[in-house]
């Protein structure tokens, strides 16, 4: 999680309450849809109380109609028409019943479901108790008992569905109608009691059992009377009991019957036929099932009024959770765009300073005059009051604290520089007054060895005015000294040789006549005489260091200076091109590598391209290539050369016999330093003839002949006024030789 995005974090950390939120309202709304699919179901609830409720009247009327008769007559009597249509009806309605009851057989009804089962198979059995029916005149309630096992089982199918639907309105309105049904069946079964005891044909009578059971059923009444009340409420009860309490028939009834329950009471009371009795019993039970009616149709009206309330409650909370839903991930979707707008334009300001901004206000510091740059900061953007919004003023504040250190760095380095060029003028000048003083003094000795001391001396104080000339490029100036006219090429690989300590170890090889422009050649012969001194310092007192030179088909001109020292690792050589290539700024890495930077410096100042690789003798080649705009060809150089024509004549050496002996290794050398640069074919060698000193220092060779003593001499600053006579040539190194130079070899000053 450590690596994620804003965004992912945030969507993370939202999906979660927006999960759990789903789940909990999808839990809510497939509650209310199960309600109103259980409640839709339950819509059958009160056409099967409707069913159970007639087959059970029908079982009474046939249960006390028959009594009677069959008491009176015996089984005979069951064809009688009264007998036999009760029984068709019952019969009729038991289908009507078994066909509604289908409809909950799907249903998860627990114990409904099992009254049900139970309820079928006590109609299956219904014929036995028919065939039985009034059969033993002392034991009338074995009959009327049989009737109520499925009459009662009938009543409590709708109270059993009703509570399996978790409706507590449906389980109120089905557990009244349950118990005024069962008042209504204890009524029924006195009726039949009752009659069959009337229909004695021995006269009225009650066997003791029989008049305890009908003792037990006037009290049963009155029980489910009473939790009628208390379920359905009282006042609504008195409400439906209106025509019971108010009918002069019923309370008659009423009266006999309490006169007829009692110890021996039949036999106390005036005589009537069963058929009398039956009729006036059955004004109660027509109006008991009157209000029973109404109690059902009360439960129609409600069942479908709790699936109505039912369905609106499920798309109400469906609504409900999705409007929340919705207005919950908008507003975290515009909480989140707002926090990823503001990161993602704090994350590409940032990214814009970082990577363009700065450094090029950097780089324009390091370029231009600090004073002349705009250094003022463009904030993020960002404004806001919160942390991202602080963040970005932090981020500004950084920038601008950046933005302040560089400009102060540009001012350090631009004084820097100007102490190094102060510093480097100052010097240049006390070196120039050492060198014409040298030159003096070597004019006027004729002693050898205090000739070949001075020698030592003006070559010393030529390499100090090249670290002093350092000091100039490392602060980005020009030096003072400048040719105007091409100088051979010849003559700038003698100056470079001339500057460094042990130049008797270099040998110039091949060198093409080819002239080097005038405003590069001091550049140049500093860029060559870096790159020899280190030849010479990292390779064996002994060894030679060896430079060629190769003119290219399209006028370019390559050098390359081989030395057979320790070499360098590939790492190394890697770094070092790419200093050369691309110089850095001037730090304190540079110092330890102060050469290789003035190379890179100057190489660039002239598009010259520098390269080092490893030699094939071992040690290191350096190939340095001239451009078109540095380099002329030899046949213009005609009066362009520095010293004139007048100049006397002075001789060299040329290539060695060792290096006659092998004349293709120039060749192959050369083609080789070219496609190390990235150029074409193999150049062809063009050799000068001679390879001697130019310009002034023939008096020094004539006077080095005569003392016999060798030494070398130090090139001198040109002339940097055009009013000044015509310069001489570059300062010339030892001859080229596969030696060191011999006595009486000297090289020109400038």
């Amino acid at each position: 999680m450590r690596n994620w995005k804003i965004r992912t974090r945030l969507i993370a950390l939202l999906l979660l309450p927006v999960v759990v939120a789903l789940a909990l309202g999808g839990l809510r709304v497939q509650s209310s849809l199960d309600n109103s699919h259980q409640l839709s179901q339950m819509a059958n609830l009160a056409d099967l109380a409707r069913k159970a409720t007639d087959l059970a009247n029908a079982l009474q009327t046939e249960r006390d109609l028959s009594a009677g008769p069959l008491t009176n007559g015996g089984p005979e009597r069951a064809k009688d028409d009264d007998v036999a249509n009760a029984r068709k009806v019952s019969d009729t309605l038991s289908k009507a019943f078994a066909a509604s009851a289908d409809n909950f057989d799907d249903l998860d009804l627990a114990g409904g479901k099992a009254l049900l089962l139970q309820v079928r198979r006590d109609l299956n059995q219904l014929s036995e108790a028919r065939s039985n029916a009034y059969t033993d005149h002392k034991n009338i309630q074995a009959t009327i008992t049989n009737y109520d096992v499925i009459i009662k089982n009938l009543l409590s199918i709708t109270q059993d569905i009703a509570i399996a639907s978790n409706s507590t309105e449906l389980v109120k309105i089905t557990r009244a109608l349950y118990q005024f049904s069962l008042a209504k069946e204890n009524t029924s079964m006195q009726r039949a009691l009752i009659s069959a005891a009337l229909a004695n044909p021995l006269g009225p009578d009650l066997s003791s059992s029989d008049e305890t059971f009908g003792i037990r059923l006037k009290t049963s009444e009155d029980n489910a009377l009473t939790n009628f009340t208390a379920i359905y409420g009282d006042s609504e009860a008195q409400v439906l009991r209106q025509g019971l309490t108010r009918n002069q028939e019923i309370a008659n009834a009423d009266r006999y019957s309490k006169a007829v329950l009692n110890p021996n009471g039949i036999k106390q009371t005036e005589s009537r036929g069963y058929k009398d009795w039956y009729d006036s019993a059955t004004a109660k039970i027509t109006a008991e099932q009157k209000i029973e009616k109404k109690l059902l149709e009360d439960l129609d009206g409600r069942a479908g009024d709790l699936q109505d309330e039912a369905d609106t409650q499920a798309l109400v909370n469906g609504a409900l959770i999705a409007v929340v839903l919705i207005v919950a991930i908008a507003g975290a979707a515009l909480v989140a765009r707002s926090m990823v707008r503001s990161l993602t334009r704090l994350q590409v300001a940032a990214e814009d300073v970082a990577e363009r901004r700065l450094p090029e206000l950097v780089k324009t510091l390091s370029e231009s005059d600090p004073h002349d740059v705009d250094v003022t900061v463009e904030p993020v953007g960002v404004d806001s009051a919160d942390e991202i919004g602080h963040v970005a003023h932090a981020f500004d504040m950084v920038h601008r604290e950046a933005v302040r250190l560089a400009a102060e760095q540009a001012l350090l380095r631009g004084n820097i520089n100007a102490m190094f060029t102060n510093l480097s003028r100052r010097s240049q000048g006390l070196i120039q007054r050492q060198l014409s003083l040298i030159s003096e003094l070597e004019s006027r000795e004729a002693d050898p060895d205090q000739l070949a001391s001075l020698f030592k001396l003006d070559h010393l104080a030529t390499r100090m005015r090249r670290n002093g000339e350092n000091l100039l490029v490392l602060a980005g100036e020009d030096p003072g000294r400048r040719w105007t006219r091409p100088v051979p090429l010849v003559d700038v690989l003698r100056a470079a040789a001339s500057e460094v300590e042990q130049y008797e170890r270099i040998e110039l090889a091949s060198v093409p006549s080819a002239e080097v422009a005038g405003r590069v050649v001091n550049d140049l012969v500093h860029l060559l005489a870096e790159l020899l001194e280190n030849a010479t310092s990292f390779s064996s007192p002994q060894t030679r260091v060896r430079v060629t030179g190769h003119a290219l088909p399209d006028g370019r001109v390559l050098i390359e200076i081989h030395d057979t020292g320790i070499g360098l690792s590939p790492d190394d050589l890697a770094d070092i091109n790419e200093r050369l290539a691309n110089p850095p700024v001037v730090d304190v890495s540079v110092s330890r590598r102060m050469g290789l930077f003035v190379v890179g410096r100057l190489s660039l100042r002239h598009g010259i391209r520098i390269q080092l690789r490893p030699s094939d003798s071992g040690g290191t080649t350096a190939l340095v290539m001239l451009p078109l705009d540095v380099t002329t060809s030899g046949d213009r150089r005609g009066g362009g050369r520095p010293g004139g024509p007048g100049k006397a004549p002075q001789r060299g050496v040329g290539p060695t016999p060792r290096q006659q002996g092998r004349p293709g290794a120039a060749e192959a050398l050369a083609g080789r330093g070219a496609a190390a640069l990235g150029q074409g074919p193999q150049a062809r060698r063009a050799a000068p003839a001679v390879l001697r000193p130019a310009g002034r220092s023939s008096a020094r060779v004539r006077r080095a002949e005569a003392v016999r003593v060798p030494r070398p001499v130090r090139p001198v600053a040109p002339p940097t006024s055009s009013a000044a006579p015509p310069p001489a040539p570059p300062r010339a190194a030892c001859p080229p030789a596969t030696r060191a130079s011999p006595p009486g070899r000297t090289r020109p000053r400038a």
